[in-house]
This record gives C-alpha cells, sequence and structure tokens, in this order.
C-alpha cells in the first residue's frame, strides 16, 4: 500500500504502549476499532526480550551492581530502586533523554514496549470515596468529577484480567476487589496485625494486594500466563507471566483482534488540531531513528505517555485554537502535579518467634491503609499516609577471621546464627495538588528531535513535614507498644520523584474553568482526546495508583467507542 494517505488513517490512535496505554490498545482493538500504537522506545516482546530474566547471580559481570561509571553518568536514574544490571537496560539514561530540572526531581522511565509495566512493583489497591471526596471535603483541589461507585466495576474488569493476590479485609477506607489467593505474612508481620487490631480500633495492618497469579485462571492461561514462583526478579521481565505486565497481556491480546498496528521508534511531537474541523484529527510523530516526521490521522486519540510526558506533548500540540497547549483554554496545563511522600522509614527489630525462620522469597509484604483524617480532620495537616510493613531475619555476622582453604569454606557453608527479627515500615504519603508545582516547556533547550525539554519545578511544602512527624509519632509508639526494640527514624530527604508515582497537570473536574478534563477522561475544549494515565488525576491520594489508571482506560474507552458508534465523535 505504501505510504499514502490511507495507510496513515486509523480509527483510533493510542500514544504509549505502557500501563494505561496497553489497556487502550486492548479495549479499542477488542471493540472493532483499527487501532495505531504509538511508543517512542524500542519494540520489547514477552519473553523473547528478558534477557536476563534466567541468569544466575554469578553469570552477571558485576553481580548485579551497577558500575561505578554507569552510576556517576546517571545520578538521576541510578537512585531508582530497580536500576540494577539485571534491569538497567529497561530504563532511561540520564544523558539520552534530558529535561531541566527548575527544583531537583528524579524522573524515572522506561521507553520501550510496556514502559514501566515491566520493572513496576505490582502493588495494587482500589481507592475509595474517602479519596475521591477528599478535594471537595478539603478544598486542596478541585472536585473529582466522578465516586467509587462510578469506577468500582471498572476495577473489576481489570482486576480479573490482570490477576491480583490479596485478601477480603472490608475496610471501608481500602475496597475489596476481585482477588486471588493472598500469600503467607511472616509470624512477626501475623503478630503486629493481630496486636494492632486489638489494641487500634481505627488502624488494620493487611497483606498488601499485588499483581501477581497466585491461583491462575482460565483468563490467565488464555493470555499463556502461568503461576507466579516468587523469584522476585520481576524488574527483568517474568518467564512465567507471573506478575502483570503490559507485554504479557493487553498488548498480545490487542495484537491477536488484527486490528492493531504497533510502531516503536515513534517520538510524538504533538497531536494535530483542526481549526476548521474544531477537533483533533492525528498526530505527529518523529520517527527516531531516521528524524522523519509523519503525520497520522484518526477519529479519537487516548494520550498515554505516561504522566508528565502526556503534559509534554498536550504542551507542545500549538494551534491558532489553542495557542497554549491542546485543551489549555484555562491556562491550567501542566499544573497542580502533584507524587506521593517516600521520604519517612522506620526499623526496629523483635526478640521473640526465636524457632521461627522465613524460607523463599515473597513478591509483596503487609500494609497498613490510610487512618489519619478520614471520618474528620483530627491532626494538623491534610489527607494522610498509608505504610508498608514487613520484617524477617538474617543471619549474624559469621567470624572468618584467620580461617582460609578448607576450615573457611565450611565455616561460610555450614549452619548461620540467624539474627533477631528486624521489622520495618515506610511511609507512602499523599501531597497536595498545588499550582506552583508545574511542568512548562523550556523555551530555549530542545531534545535531538526539535522537541522542547520540560521543564519541572516540584517541590515538598510543610503539609509533608508535618504529616513525616506524625507518621514518626504514631508508628513509633505502635511499634514500642508492639515489644519492639531498637527502634529507628529515618528521612531520606530524596527529592521528589523516586516514588515514580508523579500525577496531574491534565486533571479531571467538573468545571472546564478549573480542570482539563471531564468525567470520561475526554479534554473538555476537544472531545475527541482521551487522556487516561496518571495526569488525568486529580489527587493523588495515599494508595499505589496504576490500578486505577487501568480501570480509567478500560471505562473510558468503552465509553469512547460508544460515542463512535452512534456518531458522536
Amino acid at each position: 500500500m505504501g505510504d499514502t494517505l490511507e495507510s496513515r488513517t486509523f480509527d483510533a490512535i493510542v500514544i504509549g504502549s505502557g500501563m494505561s496505554g496497553g489497556w487502550a490498545a486492548k479495549e479499542l482493538c477488542e471493540k472493532g476499532l483499527k487501532t495505531l500504537v504509538l511508543e517512542r522506545g524500542r519494540d520489547v516482546k514477552h519473553l523473547k526480550d528478558y534477557p536476563t530474566t534466567n541468569m544466575y547471580p554469578w553469570e552477571f559481570k558485576h553481580r548485579g551492581q551497577v558500575p561505578y561509571e554507569i552510576q556517576m553518568a546517571n545520578p538521576v536514574v541510578s537512585r531508582c530502586y530497580a536500576f540494577r544490571e539485571d534491569a538497567m537496560h529497561f530504563f532511561v539514561k540520564d544523558n539520552d533523554h534530558p529535561y531541566v530540572q527548575e527544583k531537583p526531581f528524579d524522573w524515572i522511565r522506561g521507553y520501550q514496549v510496556g514502559g514501566k509495566s515491566i520493572m513496576w512493583a505490582r502493588q495494587t489497591q482500589r481507592w475509595s470515596d474517602f479519596d475521591f471526596e477528599g478535594p471537595l471535603r478539603d478544598g486542596f483541589a478541585v472536585d473529582w468529577p466522578i465516586r467509587y461507585k462510578d469506577i468500582a466495576p471498572w476495577y473489576s474488569y481489570v482486576e480479573k484480567f490482570a490477576g491480583i493476590s490479596g485478601n477480603k479485609d472490608g475496610l471501608p477506607n481500602l475496597p475489596d476487589g476481585e482477588f486471588l489467593p493472598p500469600m503467607e505474612l511472616s509470624c512477626v508481620e501475623s503478630y503486629f496485625k493481630d496486636f494492632v487490631a486489638k489494641k487500634y480500633k481505627d488502624r488494620h495492618v493487611i497483606y498488601a494486594r499485588c499483581a501477581h497469579l497466585t491461583e491462575p485462571q482460565p483468563i490467565h492461561l488464555e493470555q499463556g500466563r502461568g503461576q507466579c514462583q516468587k523469584r522476585n526478579l520481576c524488574q527483568r521481565g517474568c518467564p512465567f507471566g507471573g506478575y502483570y505486565n503490559t507485554n504479557s497481556t493487553t498488548i498480545p491480546f490487542a495484537q491477536k483482534t488484527g486490528n492493531m498496528t504497533l510502531r516503536p521508534f515513534s517520538v510524538v511531537h504533538s497531536v494535530i488540531y483542526d481549526d476548521k474541523k474544531g477537533k483533533a484529527t492525528g498526530v505527529r510523530v518523529i520517527d527516531s531513528k531516521t528524524k522523519e516526521t509523519i503525520d497520522y490521522f484518526a477519529r479519537v486519540i487516548f494520550v498515554n505517555a505516561a504522566s508528565f510526558n502526556s503534559n509534554l506533548i498536550l504542551l507542545n500540540s500549538i494551534s491558532s485554537r489553542f495557542p497554549n497547549g491542546l485543551g489549555n483554554d484555562n491556562g491550567l496545563l501542566g499544573k497542580f502535579v502533584a507524587f506521593h511522600n517516600y521520604r519517612a522509614r522506620i526499623s526496629a527489630s523483635y526478640d521473640g518467634f526465636k524457632e521461627f525462620r522465613t524460607d523463599g522469597r515473597r513478591p509483596t509484604s503487609a500494609y497498613i491503609p490510610r487512618f489519619r483524617n478520614l471520618f474528620k480532620q483530627e491532626t494538623n495537616f491534610l489527607r494522610g499516609y498509608a505504610a508498608t510493613f514487613s520484617g524477617g531475619r538474617s543471619p549474624k555476622p559469621t567470624d572468618t577471621h584467620g580461617l582460609f582453604g578448607e576450615s573457611l569454606k565450611n565455616r561460610l557453608s555450614g549452619t548461620q546464627e540467624l539474627g533477631p527479627w528486624f521489622v520495618g515500615s515506610q511511609m507512602m504519603g499523599e501531597t497536595i495538588p498545588k499550582e506552583i508545582n508545574h511542568l512548562v516547556l523550556d523555551t530555549d533547550k530542545k531534545d535531538e528531535w526539535g522537541i522542547p525539554l520540560l521543564k519541572i519545578s516540584i517541590g515538598y511544602d510543610d503539609n509533608e513535614d508535618k504529616m513525616i512527624k506524625d507518621f514518626f509519632d504514631q508508628m513509633t509508639e505502635m511499634f514500642a507498644d508492639a515489644g519492639f526494640k531498637d527502634i529507628k527514624t529515618s528521612d531520606s530527604k530524596q527529592a521528589p520523584g523516586l516514588d515514580i508515582h508523579e500525577m496531574g497537570g491534565i486533571r479531571m473536574g467538573h468545571d472546564p474553568k478549573t480542570s482539563l478534563l471531564n468525567k470520561w477522561n475526554q479534554l473538555h475544549s476537544c472531545q475527541n482526546v482521551f487522556v487516561t494515565d496518571g495526569s488525568s488525576m486529580t489527587s493523588t491520594s495515599t494508595q499505589n495508583p496504576s490500578l486505577t489508571y487501568m480501570a480509567f482506560t478500560a471505562r473510558a474507552a468503552d465509553y469512547a467507542v460508544s460515542k463512535i458508534k452512534r456518531n458522536e465523535l
């Protein structure tokens, strides 16, 4: 067919192939739309392109560590917990895709088919009405245009397909989902769970819900996935498909419909807006290898480039109708961005359960849902925090002084004495979307494709500091009451970004004067463009956000197709 207008015209275009883009592709293709999926990075196919997935530790040249020269050349991404020798090929290197830090921000990215869904932490909690109603109640953002009842069936829809392990906990602040059987908590985690339940009626320690197949269902077998083997090597890509990523699920399901065209190495320059037609007509792409500019056309466009890149694309989508960026009539595009505060940690030891040890691995832990400011404002800070909780035992240091040869080998290979149980918790705090936290395009600096660099200006405020103090106070009290010893708190002072939960800038809302998107994730002023990734979030809650992105995307795609079928888009 060659390079004709017809060959570049589709029913739908999806920008991005990660957590939310994969869902847009699957849903649109399964509903019959010829869909072009644009990915700025390379193709990564399940199984085929996981080069380290079955390697033993001794097969890595640096035993899993990142060489010093690579760390020095990549100070930002090197701070990410998963940037190790076994997975660093899935991460964007600092110099390859620069950005401008007006304030320190660690922007962690994965440019390939599957995006960061290959390396994510796989924690999946639903939001509740405490989260969707929070901004209206507290007045720190605009009101969400939806409530839990609007998204609940879509949570169920994506959970059944993805496979989520969890318990039915019956908590109003953390709704139950469609769960596969849970994995076990350790004895010290179970002890703390029972202790908190007896001592604190408003607080709970639960098994942390996660996107792992503990008991595959027919839909998972249809995907070609198998049971999680608890290897804890997930960031490499799983050969069993034991955890959810786009590469093993939504993209192959979109592909098998025959309706998907996947184009990697496609850097999106902008969304094309037709002033005469009063709608978006396509997407301008720059081939990352040849630097050729190509325009593709479609009836509906889903922007799922990951939160900050989606902001960048819309900011760069300039027309006479939208001189300040697509949909940006109110000047709020790129503003009110927020993130999760991961700075605070607490650790301790416990002398009990010396007859027990942990054996094997587990890809999750215990979880403490938010308990502050739920039913009323009870603290000197807005909103609240959730927290991880985990416990285990490590061998005591082995004394090898003066030993060598066979005696050294025998000492190291012998049964090692274990130390006391260690316990720890990390806060995941909600930050307040503020206009001062914003993204803009740099007016002078451009990337190698001629696209302006993104300038990020995001920082903490005293609400985060007050929240950290409360976390330290409450968790110290809970740890001490439970009999934990050697309690230590620490504030990492890390820059925003390492949470990898950046959200906002293209927020949802009721009013076009104060928001960019309506309740269906449509741009108020350009209704054939949908944005369903993290950029659409009005507030951040305390839960890991990926499950909500998936649900939003499936819901918006269903709505978009219904509008197309009625010839209303």
